[in-house]
């Protein structure tokens, strides 16, 4: 378990909040129970080793304002959306015999037992976080999932993870997938044809050569250089009309 101090603030105010972050600070709130909700500010340094696991936001720490040590855990962190600093962070207190409900980071461990992985299958991960409902005294750093002895065309459920006493997923009206072992997926390029190779007879684009017959609209046939006998297509000449005396 994590130790973290806190200090209280007297101000809430953007200005005393924004002068807190540019002396290495996060402003927070402490809330839960029944002790009234409490404005702190913690160490970025203190944090920074912690604050972007993929488990810091179900990871209990034991917090400490005044000399007063608590267990709380993380619930939100705020980012700013430029330099994506932690700007803010809600704590939650634990209360003994409460429920919460987190998102656990799932674990897989053991691929190399894995036959189907072995054989060139690919792990494909649903859900890399469950949302379980435990008791705030047994709350698990993680979901395991052990691979050893799945084959490709394996479906891990939920139903085969081992849960601690208490703890249960949220969705309970169905045994959802957390992963598969999935065949290999391999992209087979067209064959290009070999270098000289001629065309088949009649192929698309092909242009017929000179002289050669081809169908009319009407069905009969007529040769590519045959010309139109001259005069043919010529239309009668238009009378002009009276030049006007």
């Amino acid at each position: 378990m994590s130790n973290l101090k806190a200090t209280k603030r007297n101000s809430i105010s953007t200005g005393s909040n924004n002068k807190l972050r540019a002396q290495g600070h996060i402003p927070a709130i402490l809330y839960g129970g029944k002790t009234p909700n409490l404005n702190i500010s913690v160490s970025k340094k203190e944090l920074s080793n912690i604050i972007t696991s993929d488990t810091f936001l179900s990871k209990v720490l034991e917090l400490e304002v005044d000399g007063k040590k608590e267990k709380v855990i993380p619930r939100d962190v705020a980012f700013n959306v430029v330099s994506e600093e932690p700007i803010h962070i809600d704590f939650m207190r634990i209360v003994s015999g409460k429920k919460i409900i987190l998102e656990i980071p799932v674990k897989f461990i053991n691929h190399p037992d894995s036959p189907g992985l072995k054989r060139g299958g690919v792990l494909n991960i649903v859900r890399r976080k469950v949302e379980l409902k435990c008791p705030a005294e047994n709350i698990p750093n993680e979901i395991v999932v052990d691979l050893a002895g799945t084959d490709i065309g394996t479906s891990i459920k939920i139903s085969s993870v081992k849960l601690d006493e208490n703890v249960s997923p949220t969705i309970s009206d169905r045994d959802f997938v957390i992963a598969t072992v999935a065949s290999p997926t391999i992209i087979k390029e067209p064959e290009k044809p070999a270098e000289g190779e001629v065309a088949a007879e009649g192929a698309e684009g092909e242009v017929p050569a000179e002289g050669a017959e081809t169908a009319t609209k009407d069905g009969d046939v007529a040769k590519k250089d045959d010309k139109p006998k001259e005069g043919a297509d010529k239309k009668p000449d238009e009378k002009k009309p009276a030049e006007k005396k």
